[in-house]
């Protein structure tokens, strides 16, 4: 079997999309991009990636439509070449560098934000019923 037959199960899934989603430290401020995580893609055009310098605060993260910035991943890439191979990993990963180092780690304990629609339960059938003189038949 040679290598092309095979796939890493870590990189071949969630592979649409050339956007990320990126805090503006990060080229407002020339700071380098220390924690990232991969989210499922909101549209066809988002990688799901969201990079963050580690420096915002929870109030700069509130103001993410001020804050953060939908930026070309090969941009990203270019300012930063060793986040080339990590953005090719799956949806639900998450990597961190410290100030002090180069190399990226692999997160395993941290809970990706998520976005909840607006979704009510309910057992009641009743709700859910259709009567023949709502249809158009």
């Amino acid at each position: 079997m040679t290598t092309s037959d095979t796939q890493n199960p870590e990189t071949n899934q969630t592979k649409n999309g050339y956007l990320v989603l990126a805090s503006r430290m990060i080229f407002d401020e020339k700071l380098p991009v220390r924690f990232m995580y991969k989210t499922v893609p909101e549209h066809l055009n988002d990688t799901g990636w969201r990079l963050y310098t580690g420096y915002e605060t929870p109030e700069y993260l509130e103001d993410d439509i001020a804050n953060m910035a939908t930026v070309p991943m090969e941009k990203i890439t270019n300012l930063d070449p060793s986040l080339k191979p990590l953005l090719e990993y799956n949806a639900g990963t998450v990597w961190e560098r410290t100030p002090d180092s180069t190399e990226w780690q692999r997160v395993y304990d941290f809970k990706i934000p998520t976005t909840s629609p607006d979704v009510e339960i309910t057992n009641d059938l009743e709700r859910f019923s259709v009567k023949e003189e709502d249809l158009d038949i």
